[in-house]
């Protein structure tokens, strides 16, 4: 259940129009989801928010925009963000994860919180060699 409802006339306030109608052209689609949806109650927020996903997730770099939807799942479960979850799963669906890519970024997730885990109830020392201030060359 949301904490806010959003606005009838949601694009009737021209910073919001604008925000959406980037939204549909950046992704090439007439959908927006409500996570935008529901943001847009504060137009600050919404257009900081847009901008800075625009950035990281929508413009080339280094890393491939599938990599990219994966580690957005990777950190959403991690953070038990259930609406991350579904749209970035469908999102990195999108984008070509096959089921094979799917099981094996979910056993990686698993590991990982296993380990994580062993490792802060052990407060295990940072090997010297993982140290980037005090690993030789």
């Amino acid at each position: 259940m949301s904490t806010i409802k959003p606005a009838e006339d949601i694009e009737a306030d021209p910073r919001v129009k604008v925000v959406f109608d980037d939204i549909r052209a950046v992704r090439k689609s007439d959908f927006v989801n409500n996570m935008w949806r529901y943001l847009a109650f504060d137009p600050a927020l919404l257009e900081r928010t847009w901008a800075e996903v625009k950035a990281v997730m929508a413009t080339p770099s280094t890393l491939d925009p599938l990599v990219k939807e994966m580690l957005y799942i990777a950190v959403s479960v991690t953070n038990g963000c259930s609406y991350c979850v579904h749209s970035h799963t469908a999102a990195a669906k999108a984008k070509g994860m096959t089921d094979a890519q799917y099981g094996e970024l979910l056993a990686i997730v698993s590991l990982a919180g296993k380990t994580n885990q062993l490792a802060t109830a052990l407060q295990l020392p940072v090997d010297a060699v993982f140290d980037a201030d005090r690993a030789t060359p």
